[in-house]
């Protein structure tokens, strides 16, 4: 099986009544939750009383586990030369902004043409294999349909940094947004803990405490037009569609994001005439400790193309 590395775990009380798979994500953010399942079941975690094979087993508290997490076998995903904008790389990591449109790992339906794929021809395979084989460097996401800033792991020292920051919500994530409605007040937090919608798989929804991941948006308007804003969200955490599900959840949804939001009819002209069919939604900041140099380090993405147009158009600045 390769070399293998032995986490030890020791749960916390709080895990008392926890399915194992979240109480171990949670012990253990450097690993998914799916990932962490698919290691159970592969009779990888052990307690006292043996091997522990059912995810879904109900924790007491206070169990001393030991995981053993096999070395990344080569990935099969292939490698293809296409285009990246590498805003910072070094020999630990690399930060990218991701167009709109591009995927950022494979997936059903993605298997090829996605950001991992580009990630392989630019990095000659150097990438850190903590993530597992569909997803080597990679620490964070964003949606397809959002561009922006992320950063990538070349090796398992910087994963394991990225991911604790990550975990610790100690990384500065900024978005620009432009949604519909200018919020009042123009500012807030919003938090609401977020799960899979039990009406649709595709979405996620605000649940009940206790229930989900806790969530916390921060907001600020930065320019009111006449139906819309333009608004910075800050990310104290960052979950699947976070902003999205948060910003719809008081009535401002995104502008272009079918999913969670209805554009607001006098604005649907404006989208059609721009060609304007993603979110509107961009990773603008980016901002985490360097995790093996310890430097601090800060990254600025200027808005594309298509969120300038739209703004101009709503403000009024821009080209009719």
């Amino acid at each position: 099986m390769g070399a293998e590395k032995s986490i030890l775990i020791t749960l916390p009380a709080t895990a008392a009544g926890q399915r194992l798979d979240k109480a171990l994500a949670e012990a253990v953010p450097l690993y998914s939750r799916e990932r962490l399942k698919n290691l159970v079941q592969g009779g990888r975690l052990s307690g006292l009383a043996g091997v522990i094979w059912d995810p879904a087993t109900k924790m007491k508290g206070g169990e001393a586990l030991t995981l053993d997490v096999p070395e990344a076998r080569p990935s099969d995903t292939v490698a293809q030369d296409i285009p990246l904008t590498i805003v910072h790389e070094d020999d630990h990591l690399l930060v990218v902004d991701k167009p709109a449109g591009l995927v950022v790992h494979p997936a059903a339906g993605n298997y090829d043409g996605t950001m991992v794929n580009a990630l392989l021809h630019h990095c000659a395979g150097r990438l850190s294999g903590i993530g597992g084989v569909a997803r080597p460097g990679i620490v964070h996401r964003i949606d397809k349909d959002t561009s922006g800033l992320l950063v990538v792991a070349k090796t398992d020292k910087a994963h394991e940094g990225l991911a604790a920051q990550f975990a610790r919500h100690d990384v500065d994530r900024r978005y620009t947004a432009v949604v519909g409605g200018v919020p009042v007040p123009p500012a807030g937090r919003i938090e609401g803990a977020l799960a899979r919608s039990t009406a649709n798989r595709q979405k996620m929804a605000i649940v009940k405490d206790g229930r989900g991941k806790h969530a916390i948006t921060h907001f600020r308007t930065v320019a009111a037009f006449d139906g819309a804003a333009q608004v910075e969200c800050r990310l104290e955490t960052g979950r699947t569609h976070q902003i999205r599900v948060h910003m719809a959840s008081i009535g401002h949804a995104l502008l272009g994001d079918a999913v969670y939001g209805r554009t607001p009819g006098k604005l649907a002209p404006l989208l059609k005439d721009l060609a304007f069919e993603r979110q509107a939604l961009h990773a603008a900041t980016l901002g985490f400790v360097h995790p093996v140099t310890q430097e601090k380090l800060c990254f600025e993405s200027p808005l594309p193309a298509d969120m300038v147009a739209l703004i101009g158009r709503l403000d009024g600045t821009g080209l009719e």
